[in-house]
């Protein structure tokens, strides 16, 4: 993990651009089922596992970490948590779940934040209490890498984009409590290799250095976060790590503020990590989670690689720069790029048509820079510069949410230079599709290793498929005539758009409902392997992302 500004999880260019979130019509859901209770009846453990005691070993989707940062309400609501409390009472069990407490309303924004000159915490779709009030959306300070703090003297006006940073926040803090007495070893923003090391609670360790678990590390640069959940002596766990390992680097647009974990490092790290727990605890039993693809996290599918709706003023102005670039690249020296190059690097504008026939086939597509292409610097005037590696995108490509932080805003204040529109947004802003099938094929590998060690478990581990799980919910909300799926007279859709939403507000990780739809996912794969009768949790004691109004 790298402890610095990495990008700021801002979204949603509202100015001839807009984020793609389903609206869905705000009615109160049907009355959920009678037969809805969350710990019913008959429920069992079954014969063949105990849920004595509960243990979690994993990410940030385990520790209750969402809009980009980890604070009271959200770690109250951890998936973790709800799992153990559906699990006490299959077993009968009113053992706590000790997890270690953040304290922090707003928590602490640890991408979006700059030690030393700006503090930031969750992210939120509305400003609850004005814009002069204790808890404001900050607006960025003159400088900030990234902000839309440059307005456009252009055609294409900006509007601030949403959701935005609370300005109170906290940083976090030791943790004062019974560090043996935890049950919950979540930590956001930790790749696999780091939970097996002890320098990761190290602060002299470098980037390996993770705070969020050094604060609750019993000895911090001694033992690893997997020895730690392991002197838990849990009689059950849940195992969810790997997801950071790919998904990181993906938020950053491969960029390589995050890395890409080599598939064989995955591997060797995983089968350790498994083959010691079995060893190290021969009767404890458990379930493991896999990776989901990134396309099933809206983060990636909100921006969309057409974004721009452009009007004719702002074609004809466009014009110019298109007609000259497309003219070079049309009269290079045969060689220079193939013909499929110069075909994928032409420039199209288009005047956006409302109307909903026409609507996406006149939108425009971002302009993004793509480093797989050849460098045509020197063979470009200065005025065209800035496309020396650039293109449009395609459909194939995706634009990550924080994105909308950059969109519409200009280099440098100058107007000719609007960044996605005449000006390529910057590399961490965009996942070409070479990009993707790097990242998707890594998944891939990383998913078979876990079905493997899973295979290999002698029947002690159940694995809990969340990428089909996760993959059959952005197909049912694709689906205008589903728009989700409907659980316990709800829906949920793959989205942070509230009311159905069960992502949070950095597109990445769930919000309160959707860690429940979430531990229902392991609740499946747990009753299926070990005949328990674990009871669901209910999708209605647990709300989305809250609505965006106004104060």
């Amino acid at each position: 993990m790298k402890n610095k500004f990495l990008y700021p999880l801002i979204i949603c260019l509202l100015i001839t651009l807009s984020c793609e979130q389903e609206v869905i019509d705000l009615q109160d859901p049907d009355a959920p089922p009678a037969a809805c209770n969350s710990c019913p009846a008959g429920a069992s453990a079954g014969a063949n596992v105990s849920f004595a005691k509960f243990v979690s070993i994993g990410n940030g989707f385990v520790a209750g970490f969402q809009a980009g940062a980890l604070f009271t309400a959200g770690q109250n609501n951890s998936m973790a948590k709800l799992l153990s409390a559906q699990l006490n009472c299959a077993s009968g069990s009113t053992a706590a779940f000790n997890q270690p407490d953040i304290g922090s309303v707003n928590g602490y924004n640890v991408q979006s934040s700059i030690p030393g000159v700006i503090t930031l915490g969750r992210l939120i779709l509305f400003d609850p209490d004005g814009p002069t009030g204790p808890r404001s959306a900050t607006p960025y300070p003159s400088g900030f890498p990234g902000a839309a703090a440059v307005t456009c003297p252009s055609a294409v006006p900006a509007t601030p984009a949403l959701p935005a940073p609370y300005n109170t926040a906290d940083l976090p803090t030791a943790f004062t409590g019974d560090k043996n007495a935890l049950n919950n070893y979540g930590v956001p923003l930790i790749f696999l290799g780091q939970a097996l090391t002890p320098a990761t609670g190290n602060p002299g360790a470098g980037a390996i250095y993770n705070p969020l678990w050094a604060r609750f590390a019993k000895e911090p640069g001694v033992k690893s976060m997997l020895e730690d959940a392991l002197g838990a002596a849990g009689s059950f766990y849940l195992i969810w790590l790997g997801v950071e390992d790919a998904l990181l680097n993906a938020a950053t647009g491969a960029s390589g503020a995050y890395p890409l974990t080599d598939p064989a490092a995955f591997n060797t790290q995983y089968t350790t990590m498994i083959t010691t727990m079995l060893a190290a605890n021969p009767t404890f039993k458990g379930v493991v989670g896999n990776i989901p693809s990134i396309s099933s996290f809206p983060h990636f599918t909100t921006v969309t690689w057409n974004q721009l709706k452009l009007s004719a003023a702002q074609v004809e102005g466009l014009t110019p720069m298109a007609t000259g670039y497309n003219s070079i690249l049309n009269s290079l020296v045969p060689g220079t790029i193939t013909a499929a190059e110069r075909d994928k690097r032409l420039l199209t504008y288009t005047v956006h048509n409302p109307s909903t026939s026409t609507d996406i086939a006149t939108r425009s597509a971002v302009l993004i820079v793509d480093e797989d292409l050849t460098d045509l610097s020197s063979h470009l005037p200065a005025s065209l510069a800035h496309l020396a590696k650039a293109r449009q995108a395609k459909s194939n490509d995706l634009i990550p949410l924080a994105a909308g932080s950059i969109l519409g805003t200009c280099f440098s204040g100058l107007a000719t230079a609007v960044y996605g529109v005449s000006f390529p947004i910057p590399d961490q802003y965009a996942l070409t599709n070479a990009e993707i099938v790097v990242i998707e094929t890594a998944l891939a590998q990383y998913n078979a290793t876990i079905s493997t060690a899973v295979a290999n478990s002698n029947n002690r581990l159940a694995l809990a498929d969340v990428k089909a799980a996760y993959a059959n919910l952005l197909a049912a909300s694709a689906n205008p005539a589903t728009r989700g799926i409907l659980i316990d007279g709800v829906t949920v859709a793959s989205s942070f758009a509230p009311p159905a939403g069960i992502f949070s507000e950095d597109g990445l990780h769930p919000n309160n409902r959707g860690n429940a739809f979430t531990a229902n996912i392991f609740i499946d794969a747990i009753n299926a392997k070990f005949t328990s009768t674990v009871p669901k949790i209910c999708m209605t004691q647990f709300g989305g992302t809250s609505l965006p109004v106004n104060p």
